[in-house]
């Protein structure tokens, strides 16, 4: 059933997609050629520009559907959504472009205006539209009704995470109505799912049971299981997904390789091990270090002389500390405490009311202010504008024994600023929850990602109430 929905929904959604392309158009055409032009200045006649439609909606379609723009959007995020929008229109109007000028349509004189009016149309329109049906289906959702119907097969870590997901997310319409498992008695329920049999059962259950979906959430140790129960799935017709036992090893988008038919699934994929990414990243590094050397001057002078006339001592402070591939590097701050021997000052992180922080080093510290010189680690090569934040030797050989997967942070080059840093994970705060960020943005990393990361630090991450 809720295929032949997602069928309907998809046909229904390409004729929205057609309305929303052809009446952009149309009202592109109007606003400058109708209001804008003056009467009688060289304007092409309407069916000439009408005839452009033709390409122009099957064109836009097929590029939607190149972009995933008509898959389901259960559990599809909303910012995936909206930004294949803008990628599937961005690349429509180089194509737009590209063909007017290669073949002169319209004489050389079709107006540019009606181009690239349209595309701004078309996308705020769609914009509108997709949000208007994506809140439409959540409150069908949320009020029981078209649900994807589904069972487990296997109770254990996996089985639960996916049922906690589930739950925590009422929008996705998902109804689980039972878990098949060998190992547990049939009075056991996980918040409301309950074991409704052994793996036995599967097939009696499929032949009798419309469902949707089967899920196999199996434990490690039954993973022999793992191919009886998957034909038995493909021979009932119904889609069949797989939660790993081991969501805490791999990624969440792992980068899986064919070895000749074999399939090798990498256990970490850091995009920033890709040359042309990382070249790409090192050279928004150096153009945004200088930028904000340039910009940050007047404050960093002035930071320099308040620091200079309340505290003796240097201006600058250095300190070592551990960045990408393990290698130290010294890495520069303002000088916010007073000058202190190397065995206290390795003592410890700074705490709340900290005696050796100067007055002028507090307000330093609060702002970032104290961070600016990392601008020169930059364009050295030690560090990132954006990565995660590096620590000092023996912090990390501690962290290495406690946390896992603490050493990933350390594939990439560290960051002046971080996803973790504009989360609130800085200073005194959780160093688990910090790394769970840093390992997010190492396997997610763009360059829309550093762009975003950069704009939030403007916002929101330059004072720290947790630097003391």
């Amino acid at each position: 059933m809720i295929k032949d929905n997602q069928k309907y929904f998809n046909r229904l959604h390409v004729l929205i997609d057609a309305l929303i392309v052809a009446g952009s158009y149309v009202l592109a055409w109007f606003i400058q050629i109708k209001l804008l032009t003056p009467a009688g200045k060289g304007v092409l006649p309407m069916p000439v520009y009408m005839l452009v439609l033709v390409p122009l909606i099957p064109g836009m379609i097929l590029l939607y559907y190149a972009f995933n723009l008509y898959t389901p959007k259960r559990v599809q995020g909303r910012r995936l959504e909206y930004g294949n929008v803008i990628k599937a229109n961005l690349l429509g109007i180089v194509l737009f472009m590209a063909v007017i000028t290669l073949f002169k349509f319209g004489g050389g004189d079709f107006s540019r205006g009606v181009i690239f009016t349209f595309f701004g149309l078309n996308v705020a329109i769609d914009l509108i539209v997709r949000m208007m049906i994506r809140r439409a289906l959540i409150d069908i959702r949320r009020r029981g009704m078209n649900l994807k119907h589904i069972i487990l097969v296997g109770y254990g870590h996996a089985a639960q995470e996916y049922i906690d997901r589930i739950i925590e997310n009422p929008q996705w319409g998902y109804k689980v109505h039972g878990i098949l498992d060998d190992n547990v008695e049939r009075t056991t329920v996980y918040r409301g799912v309950p074991i409704i049999g052994r793996t036995d059962d599967l097939f009696q259950i499929l032949s009798v049971n419309m469902l949707d979906e089967i899920a196999i959430t199996l434990g490690l140790s039954e993973y022999y299981k793992l191919e009886h129960i998957v034909a038995q799935c493909e021979k009932s017709g119904v889609h069949t997904k797989f939660i790993p036992d081991y969501g805490n090893i791999i990624p969440t988008k792992p980068y899986t390789e064919d070895l000749m038919g074999l399939p090798v699934i990498n256990i970490r994929y850091v995009p920033l091990s890709n040359t042309f990414n990382s070249i790409i990243k090192r050279m928004m590094d150096i153009a945004g270090s200088l930028v904000c050397l340039v910009i940050f001057s007047p404050v960093m002078l002035t930071a320099a002389i308040l620091i200079k006339l309340t505290s003796p001592g240097p201006l600058i402070f250095k300190q070592e500390r551990v960045g990408i591939h393990n290698k130290p590097f010294i890495m520069y701050k303002f000088r916010s405490m007073e000058v202190q021997k190397k065995s206290r000052e390795r003592a410890g992180w700074t705490t709340k009311n900290d005696p050796r922080v100067t007055g002028v080093g507090k307000f330093l510290r609060r702002t970032s202010i104290d961070e600016l010189p990392q601008l020169v680690n930059v364009l050295k090569g030690d560090m990132s504008l954006i990565g995660p934040r590096p620590e000092r030797p023996q912090f990390v050989e501690k962290f290495r024994e406690d946390i896992p997967r603490y050493m990933v942070k350390h594939q990439v080059r560290p960051g002046m600023t971080g996803w973790a840093q504009v989360n609130g994970y800085r200073g005194d705060t959780s160093i688990r929850r910090r790394i769970d960020y840093d390992l997010y943005y190492i396997e997610n990393w763009t360059l829309g990602l550093d762009i975003k990361i950069l704009f939030l630090t403007v916002f929101k991450g330059f004072v720290n109430k947790n630097a003391y």
